[in-house]
């Protein structure tokens, strides 16, 4: 079996080893593998550790067959990446085989060896793909020990169809936050709720839909939009409990009337002064929960909808979501947005509705958007489960002919994207016919799309939709302007060209490129064959390439000195152009800029590393900040469970593997610790062993600790995590609210400066994946939080009410004059923290603050940006001492208690 190129190289090497030769941080290595598979989470950690320490590594590559039907089995699989089809023929000949499905990732297959029987389809790789393999004695004895779990992996018989005890759950929470949205309602504005009447008829205890919009955007800053509250709402009435009063399905921000189920009853009676307390106490997280639910009760409600009566920010909305489905994702942007305009959605609610039967005519190709179902075929049973993001049904609409097996709701709720025969059709027959496909071998190593606009010269351009990073590296070569100064397409290379092609292999291929001339051509016509004219093809295929590499390395600015194969790869391109005469007259304009890379990059080898004192809680440095690098060390505490602490030196970059290590060597000891995240309201959050630079995803006033496990719910905060016990206002009342907003752009303008455009794409895709830090970009996250808590924190500290009015006051201005300063960052801050419920609350302190102080504001907005109009005085240095070490709470619970002993609820 031919292994792969590109995989998790330590996870092979350990499911490689004999069993009896793993190590304990062998399987620590497997375990979090298998951890980043989702169907894997589910599984108890006996049973994980146990598959660790049993299981083997394969690796397909595209087009292998694992197994055929009617082979007896001797192992069981689950795929750990890639896809595999799975193949059925009613004759048992291999060659007239039909696929009937494909198995994504979290699948499990091979469960015929529980009783000997033969295999029921031929398995066949259709990308390269990673699997984890059990032999039959061991999964026989796993399935004795833990049937109950493993049936949620595998298919009936020996998979039970799954209950719908989680969506009891869900119907659960929806139910208890339709109570206490209605009872926050009636406490805080009970007029929402009352008799209406139209038309002659009068309407019992009912809200309007635009009023309920209007009321939830108010509450909370999570609410982001009004579409993003119908959604909310549109949750609720899925479930019953709001309702339309005329029984319709979605919910709509216009005046329509809807009444919540505890209204239902005449007579109702009004919630306790309890019941509202509660209410309100729960009103954040109810919010907080509709929020993360709504979306999705949004989608639902769009793709309810007819194609025809879908608004362009409804096609939006399906197309963004189809943006994620892994079913689409060798398809185009461009045919991703006809699918949202014709695909439907559809639901079932128990388990075992058979959606198609074996043998009926295909009529629509599926996508599993939640659920899961069985591939059943007649006389072989169930062959395969799919689950969500899977879809199948693609088969009859391509070939014409009858469905090749019947499919059944494996559990309750299913929910699925429908696609009819005749828009998959036109769909699909304009993709074919605008589609280039490059083949070596028989493979395609390069897909394109027509697209639908022309170049400036009339000849047709290409989209990459699909191919190999050395193909797609060639067709960027060919394609793009010889444009140095201003060319977004290479910018736009440059910056993501290491989601599927990482430096060491472009490396390769541009010196490939540059010193043989290999520049493929396959939609244009061939290099002419004079000498002449190949020898300018030549220098325009050297050309592009030196574009490209300039803006490559002007892009990675300081990453480069981390990578001594970048060094050495600039300077072996620039030795081969030295050495060619005629290629150095021909590209002299370029050769000064390269020339001044290389030693540039020479001269930052001698550059040390820098060693980082501190990172959080206000201890940041005053001096000007620099960027954080990757070769950096920095100074951690490690807190152990008796609030002592260590502290390690380790590198910027380092895993929670590597920080655990290093603590274990400075204590002495051998026992196995984890790594956790102790926040200041005491939620704890167990640092996984591949997350890379762990201490920069601490909260502002979280801690790191390292203990044993069974120590892990001994842990408590330390007395400094709870902030500060009374407030700065003293310091910073004497300050101008114009210094103070000066400074505070200036420090986020330093912050700013050192995020690298990379970090965003690591944040996006997961550090993981790139072993680098996003370091500098984490710290101008936290510096938003940290200035949004600095505001919560100051008011509800200050107990005087006339002081607290001119604290908003000075908050308001502070808020304006970053306006001013065009700094958005820390103006939005501002605003965050005082609608953080804490302090929006505080309505004898509003009441006060005047309509004086709102002109203030306006006349400061409409002042235009002028950076010299601040000039330092003589406390500046105490300003920009002050906004740069922000003491806060940041513990939301205890905000919200201060601030009811400020103003307690109202009777």
């Amino acid at each position: 079996m031919k292994q792969c190129t590109h995989t998790h190289t330590h996870t092979q090497k350990c499911l490689d080893d004999t069993k009896t030769l793993r190590s304990g941080e062998d399987v620590d290595i497997i375990l979090t593998r298998l951890r980043e598979v989702k169907a894997f989470q589910r599984f108890p950690p006996p049973l994980l550790l146990q598959i660790c320490a049993c299981a083997f590594y394969e690796c397909l590559e595209k087009g292998i067959t694992l197994f055929r039907q009617g082979d007896i089995g001797t192992s069981w699989y689950a795929v750990l990446s890639g896809s595999l089809d799975v193949k059925v023929s009613e004759t048992a000949n291999h060659q007239d085989a039909v696929t009937i499905c494909t198995l994504g990732i979290g699948t499990a297959f091979g469960e015929s060896i529980l009783d000997n029987t033969p295999r029921h389809a031929t398995i066949v790789s259709r990308e390269t793909s990673e699997l984890l393999r059990i032999e039959q004695r061991e999964f026989k004895s796993l399935w004795e020990k833990y049937r109950h779990s493993l049936a949620g992996l595998l298919a009936p018989p020996y998979g039970a169809m799954e209950s719908g005890s989680n969506n009891d759950k869900e119907t659960s929470d929806d139910t208890q936050a339709g109570k206490v949205l209605r009872n926050a309602i009636l406490s805080r504005a009970p007029h929402m709720i009352r008799d209406r009447k139209y038309h002659l008829k009068t309407y019992r205890q009912c809200c309007v839909g635009t009023e309920l919009v209007d009321w939830l955007v108010l509450q909370s800053a999570c609410v982001l939009t009004r579409s993003h509250a119908v959604g909310m709402w549109q949750a609720l009435l899925e479930e019953g409990v709001l309702n339309h009063v005329d029984q319709e399905l979605g919910f709509q921000d216009k005046y329509l009337f809807y009444r919540f189920l505890d209204d239902e009853e005449e007579d109702t009676p009004l919630p306790s002064e309890e019941e509202k307390r509660e209410s309100e106490e729960e009103l954040p997280e109810t919010i907080l929960f509709l929020a993360q639910i709504g979306p999705d009760a949004l989608l639902r409600m769009i793709l309810r909808k007819s194609p025809g009566q879908r608004t362009g920010d409804d096609l939006e909305i399906i197309y963004d979501e189809l943006l994620h489905i892994k079913a689409l994702a060798h398809l185009s942007n461009t045919v991703k947005r006809e699918l949202a305009s014709v695909v439907i959605f559809e639901s079932h609610a128990k388990a075992g509705t058979v959606l198609f039967n074996q043998g009926e005519e295909g009529t629509s190709w599926y996508i599993i958007q939640k659920g899961s179902v069985n591939v059943v075929i007649y006389g072989k049973g169930v062959v395969c489960t799919l689950h969500e993001g899977d879809d199948f049904g693609k088969l009859a609409l391509v070939t014409d002919s009858p469905r090749a097996a019947s499919i059944v709701l494996r559990e309750d709720n299913c929910h699925f994207l429908r696609v009819d025969k005749e828009d998959f059709n036109r769909i699909l027959r304009d993709v074919e016919a605008n589609t280039v496909r490059l083949k070596e071998h028989e493979q395609a190593v390069l897909v394109l799309e027509k697209s639908p606009r022309a170049s400036t010269l009339g000849s047709i351009k290409y989209t990459v939709i699909s191919g190999t990073p050395e193909k797609i590296l060639e067709h960027f070569l060919e394609t793009m302007r010889m444009d140095i100064h201003h060319n977004p397409a290479v910018d736009d290379f440059v910056l993501m060209h290491c989601v599927f092609m990482p430096n060491s292999q472009l490396y390769l291929c541009i010196i490939f490129v540059f010193i043989f001339n290999i520049v493929f051509t396959y939609h244009a016509a061939s290099p002419p064959g004079s000498e002449q004219e190949r020898l300018e093809y030549a220098h325009n295929s050297k050309r592009r390439v030196l574009i490209l590499v300039l803006r490559w390395a002007n892009t990675h600015t300081y990453l480069l000195q981390e990578e001594p194969a970048a060094i050495s790869f600039l300077e072996e391109l620039y030795g081969s152009l030295s050495n060619d005469s005629r290629m150095l007259r021909a590209l002299k304009d370029l050769v000064p800029d390269l020339e001044k890379i290389v030693k540039l990059q020479y001269v930052s080898q001698l550059l040390h590393k820098t060693l980082i004192r501190q990172f959080s809680n206000g201890e940041e440095r005053l001096q000007k900040k620099q960027p954080i690098r990757n070769q950096d060390d920095i100074l951690l505490k490690v807190y152990c469970s008796d609030q002592t602490y260590t502290t390690i030196r380790v590198a910027v970059a380092a895993t929670g593997r590597e920080v655990i290590s290093a603590v274990a060597d400075k204590l002495g000891t051998t026992e196995e610790l984890l790594l956790i995240h102790l926040s200041s309201s005491g939620d704890k959050q167990i640092l996984k062993p591949n997350d890379v630079s762990v201490f920069s995803a601490v909260s502002i006033n979280g801690r790191l600790f390292a203990c044993p496990r069974d120590q892990l719910n001994s842990l408590t905060p330390l007395p400094d995590q709870e902030g500060p016990s009374a407030g700065s206002m003293s310091t910073f009342e004497l300050m101008s609210s114009k210094d103070l907003a000066y400074q505070m752009t200036m420090f986020d303008w330093e912050l700013f400066s050192c995020v690298h455009e990379h970090e965003l794409l690591y944040h996006t895709f997961g550090c993981q994946s790139f072993r680098r830090t996003k370091a500098n970009l984490d710290l101008f996250l936290r510096r938003f939080n940290q200035v949004q808590l600095w505001v919560v924190t100051e008011v509800c500290l200050c107990g005087q009410l006339s002081k607290r009015v001119q604290l908003l006051k000075k908050f308001i201005k502070i808020a304006a004059h970053c306006r001013e300063f065009k700094n958005l960052n820390s103006f939005f801050a501002i605003i965050m923290g005082m609608s953080n419920p804490a302090v929006s609350r505080l309505s004898q302190t509003w009441e006060r603050i005047i309509a004086n102080t709102i002109r203030q504001v306006r006349h400061c907005r409409s002042q235009p940006f002028n950076p010299e109009i601040c000039q330092p005085n003589k406390n500046q240095a105490e300003v920009r001492g002050y906004v740069r070490k922000l003491c806060v709470i940041d513990n939301q619970r205890a905000l919200t208690q201060l601030s009811y002993r400020l103003e307690p609820r109202r009777t």
